[in-house]
C-alpha cells in the first residue's frame, strides 16, 4: 500500500484520517495474505479518500503564491521610490543637516 504525503495527511479531517488509517491497516493485512487483487481495490479507495485533502493543499499553495506575488509587487513599488543607493530619500537631508550642525 502506498501512503500519502505527510502534508496531505495533515490536511485530512479527523473522520478522513480515521478512515485512511483503517483502510491502510486493511490493505496491509491483505498484502500480507497475498491478496493483492483486493489490496488494489482498497488502494483505489484510499486514493479517492485523499483527493479533497490534495485539493486543500493545492489551494494553500495557490494562496501562498498570491501572497508572494503581492509582496514582490509591493517591494518593487517601494524600490521605485528609493534613491540610487537603494535607500529611501525621505528624511536623508534632515540627517545630513544634523551631522553638519554637530
Amino acid at each position: 500500500m502506498r501512503h500519502c504525503s505527510v502534508q496531505v495527511r495533515g490536511l485530512l479531517t479527523r473522520d478522513e484520517l480515521e478512515r485512511y488509517n483503517a483502510l491502510m491497516e486493511v490493505g496491509s493485512f491483505l498484502e500480507s495474505q497475498g491478496r493483492y487483487d483486493l489490496a488494489y481495490t482498497v488502494q483505489r479507495e484510499v486514493d479517492l479518500l485523499i483527493q479533497p485533502a490534495i485539493e486543500r493543499l493545492k489551494e494553500k499553495s495557490r494562496e501562498r503564491d498570491r501572497m508572494t506575488a503581492e509582496y514582490l509587487a509591493a517591494k518593487k513599488a517601494g524600490a521605485e521610490g528609493a534613491g540610487p543607493d537603494g535607500t529611501a530619500d525621505a528624511g536623508a537631508d534632515d540627517a545630513d543637516a544634523d551631522r553638519e550642525d554637530a
